[in-house]
């Protein structure tokens, strides 16, 4: 793709105004064959013309030359599903240096950089090589720092500030976390509550209960975010662990959480194996990741945000998302991730002599 197709502008803008090249010459004040050579892309008019050129038709010098800085938001989805395939098909280096290649023509589309910053983080782990993995995950954090700083959209910025601390907290410096947060947390103040309201006082009920629904459902994914943090915390204290995941089982059951968001259930099954074997109960770590697998291995995939018979006002919404109902990574990655996060981690070797730990490895194989 060219960067710039000035000779086509030219054409197209000359015949519309019913202008021919030897006028154009004169005003622009060189030969006919010049004004040719500009058309036929055998050369360019001097940078000193080109004010002068998009004044005569009366465009921005972007449009004399046909160049457009900035992607549309479906240019950025169609972009981000096609390199995370790339990523999980073709040479790491090659797909990064095609990441590099579009950052360096569109690095004022601050869009783009935050979704090409978490493409990168997203993939970082495909990366066996550490120091490779901390200038990856320094040239996305430098991205989202970009936006931060340059953007004029909130909502932009704050997800670039969340994705900088994301990168810190991974290469771990948490202290630069807690200095990009403000170690503290402002109380939640939902707009969802507020917009119901007033689509329900202009009689708007759907909109209503759309907006609602939202609410809920992001809700409901955050708290799923949170409950393997927690779980985390609470290892050392059996009773509360059992509590936390009890609730939490709980809460996956009453949203079936199984069939609407099963990403978010295997991660809780990891972490809840990974608290049992702390308090040295194998039985109960192996009964996690038995569930962990029955899950990855049933019939889940492609893994996509939707909804239900409960969630039904969702679909608009969904469409609006940067990435749309896609996952931040492709299927074949995401299938390999779900096999070595259990078959290389450090955490389950005490496991590895286990015959029940071996037939879970085998059934999770599949998935490759």
């Amino acid at each position: 793709m060219k960067e710039i197709n000035i000779a086509k502008v030219l054409v197209t803008m000359r015949k519309e105004n019913g202008i021919t090249q030897e006028e154009l010459a004169n005003y622009m004040g060189v030969s006919k064959a010049s004004v040719s050579k500009w058309e036929t892309e055998q050369s360019y008019p001097d940078i000193t013309l080109l004010p002068l050129l998009a004044t005569y038709f009366n465009i921005s010098i972007d449009e004399l030359i046909d160049y457009h800085p900035q992607m549309t938001k479906g240019d950025i989805q169609k972009l981000y599903r096609r390199l995370s395939a790339d990523f999980a098909s073709k040479p790491f280096d090659s797909v990064l240096g095609d990441c590099r290649a579009i950052l360096k023509k569109y690095y004022s589309c601050f869009p783009l950089l935050l979704q090409m910053g978490s493409l990168m983080v997203n993939h970082v782990e495909l990366l066996q090589d550490k120091q490779k993995a901390d200038i990856l995950l320094a040239e996305a954090k430098a991205l989202f720092v970009r936006v931060k700083e340059e953007s004029d959209d909130v909502s932009l910025k704050k997800q670039a500030l969340y994705m900088e601390a994301f990168c810190n907290l991974v290469s771990g410096e948490a202290p630069k976390v807690l200095e990009l947060l403000d170690g503290t947390i402002a109380p939640a103040l939902p707009p969802e509550s507020l917009l119901a309201s007033a689509y329900q006082m202009t009689g708007r009920i759907k909109e209503a209960k759309s907006v609602l629904q939202v609410g809920i459902y992001q809700n409901i994914i955050v708290l799923f975010n949170f409950f393997p943090a927690y779980l985390t915390l609470c290892m050392d204290d059996a009773f509360q662990f059992d509590e936390v995941l009890r609730r939490a089982f709980c809460v996956a059951e009453a949203f079936d959480m199984r069939h609407l968001h099963p990403g978010v259930l295997v991660g809780l099954y990891l972490s809840a194996a990974q608290g049992y074997l702390v308090q040295e109960n194998h039985d109960k770590a192996l009964a996690m990741l038995q569930h962990y697998a029955e899950i990855v291995t049933s019939d889940i995939y492609p893994l996509l945000l939707h909804g239900d018979d409960f969630f039904d006002l969702l679909e608009s919404w969904m469409d609006q998302l940067d990435l749309g109902c896609d996952l931040p990574r492709d299927e074949k990655t995401i299938r390999k991730s779900m096999v070595t996060v259990i078959a290389q981690n450090p955490a389950f070797s005490e496991l590895s002599q286990d015959v029940r730990f071996q037939s879970i490895l085998d059934r999770l194989q599949s998935l490759c």
